[in-house]
């Protein structure tokens, strides 16, 4: 058995800044998890991401969200400031317990994840997505943070099986 279908939100640049897709700029990045005290039903996991597609196109936020099973697990790029007021606005949201962040840097490069939109899809895509995004990625430490979300999908996809 599966870990089941996991919603993936791409969250879309509106291009704040004027960056071109390939500038390399210094961006922020931070990986976090965290449990949701209850389980989200669909509506409401719809009005969180509505409400942050908007949010973070104003503040020049890009990356994805992940939510399954209670969990939510979330990839964050943009300025250091912004990012950190997010961070801070999730910390302090009562739909979340326990939240670890995985992994965080700074560095000039371009945006891993600039014009995504939202979808949903299975394990094995998430798989794929990570995979795709390694590869695209020109930078050691996104590739190192890249990879040790895939090895952790990895090893919690094989232990729910």
């Amino acid at each position: 058995m599966g870990i089941g279908h996991i919603h993936i939100f791409e969250v879309p640049l509106q291009n704040p800044s004027g960056e071109d897709e390939d500038d390399e700029i210094l961006l922020f990045n931070l990986v976090y998890c965290s449990r949701a005290v209850k389980t989200l039903q669909p509506e409401e996991l719809d009005r969180l991401v509505s409400s942050a597609q908007q949010r973070n196109a104003k503040e020049g936020i890009t990356g994805w969200l992940v939510y399954s099973h209670g969990i939510f697990f979330q990839w964050l790029e943009g300025s250091q400031d912004s990012v950190k007021r997010l961070m801070a606005s999730i910390c302090a949201d009562p739909r979340h317990n326990t939240i670890v962040v995985i992994s965080e840097d700074e560095e000039i490069r371009s945006r891993l994840f600039s014009h995504w939109d939202m979808e949903l899809v299975s394990a094995e895509d998430i798989q794929a997505v990570l995979l795709d995004s390694i590869q695209a990625s020109n930078d050691s430490k996104s590739t190192a943070a890249l990879q040790s979300l895939l090895t952790e999908l990895d090893s919690l996809t094989s232990t729910s099986s």
